[in-house]
C-alpha cells in the first residue's frame, strides 16, 4: 500500500511540473527568435557603420546613416533586455521545477514559494515581450526612413 501512496505522489508531481515545462519549451523558442533578431540588429548595424565611413563628404546621406544607427543601437539595447527577461522567466520556470519536486520529496509546504516564481516567470515574460514589441516599432520606423528616403529618390 505504502508503493501506491508514492506512485500516486510521484504522478502528481510530475503533473504539477509540466506546466514549467512546457512554460520552459515556450521561452526557449521564444528566445531563439530574439536571439536570431538580435544578430540581425546587430549585422545591419556593422553595415551601416561601415557606410558612414564611406559617405564622408555626402552630408545627407551621412545624416540619414547616422539616423539608421542610433536606431540599430536602440533596438540593440531593446532586443538585450527582452533576451534578459526571457532568460530570466526561464530560469524561474526552471527553479519551479526543481521546487516542485523539493516539496514532493520533503513534503514541505512549498506553495508560496511555487506561487512566486510562477508570477515572477509570467512577469519577466510579459516585461520581456513589453521590450520585443517595442523593438518592432522601432524597426518600423528605421523603414520608414528608408521609404521616405526611397521616395524623395535620394
Amino acid at each position: 500500500m505504502g508503493w501506491m501512496n508514492v506512485s500516486a505522489d510521484l504522478l502528481s508531481m510530475i503533473q504539477l511540473a509540466i506546466t514549467p515545462v512546457i512554460l520552459i519549451t515556450g521561452l526557449g523558442s521564444l528566445l531563439l527568435t530574439m536571439t536570431n533578431r538580435l544578430g540581425r540588429v546587430v549585422d545591419r548595424t556593422r553595415i551601416l557603420a561601415g557606410q558612414v565611413r564611406g559617405a564622408q563628404g555626402n552630408e545627407r546621406e551621412q545624416t540619414h546613416i547616422e539616423a539608421q544607427l542610433r536606431i540599430m543601437y536602440r533596438r540593440a539595447g531593446l532586443v538585450r533586455s527582452a533576451v534578459t527577461m526571457t532568460s530570466s522567466s526561464m530560469v524561474c520556470s526552471c527553479l519551479l521545477v526543481v521546487v516542485i519536486f523539493a516539496k514532493g520529496a520533503t513534503g514541505v509546504s512549498l506553495t508560496w514559494l511555487i506561487v512566486t516564481l510562477f508570477i515572477l516567470s509570467l512577469g519577466c515574460l510579459l516585461v520581456s515581450l513589453g521590450y520585443f514589441l517595442r523593438d518592432i516599432q522601432l524597426s518600423l520606423t528605421a523603414l520608414g526612413l528608408e521609404v521616405d528616403r526611397a521616395l524623395r529618390r535620394e
